[in-house]
């Protein structure tokens, strides 16, 4: 499964090109933009599962670093400082990653 086949092709295109530029990333924008926010549980599920790309059942720093590869694959990679803010926006129980559930709450606050 592909984040096109859950998202819209040209939305997704647009907001990696609104965030191209090195520390402009803003999750809650980016959120909205690629329309995730208006999606249900199962659709978000999905594609939390598409950013975990170890299938650990977390998105860790590393995954984070590639989170808008995962939605495109010719997106730059983000910087230390967003991993940063987007972990700390979504790693709500402190330990250093985002379950599915911190996902979720995560897209719900955007």
């Amino acid at each position: 499964m592909s984040m096109t086949e859950i998202l819209g092709a040209e939305n997704i295109k647009k907001a990696v090109e609104a965030f191209a530029a090195v520390g402009s990333f803003n999750h809650k924008k980016f959120i909205q933009m690629i329309g995730l926010k208006n999606r249900n549980l199962e659709e978000l599920r999905k594609v939390f599962h598409i950013l975990d790309k170890d299938k650990s059942g977390f998105i860790e720093e590393e995954e984070l670093r590639l989170f808008l590869q995962g939605f495109s694959q010719d997106a730059r990679e983000l910087s230390a400082q967003e991993v940063k803010k987007l972990l700390g926006a979504g790693d709500k129980d402190g330990d250093g990653k985002i379950g599915a559930e911190e996902f979720s709450m995560l897209v719900a606050e955007s």
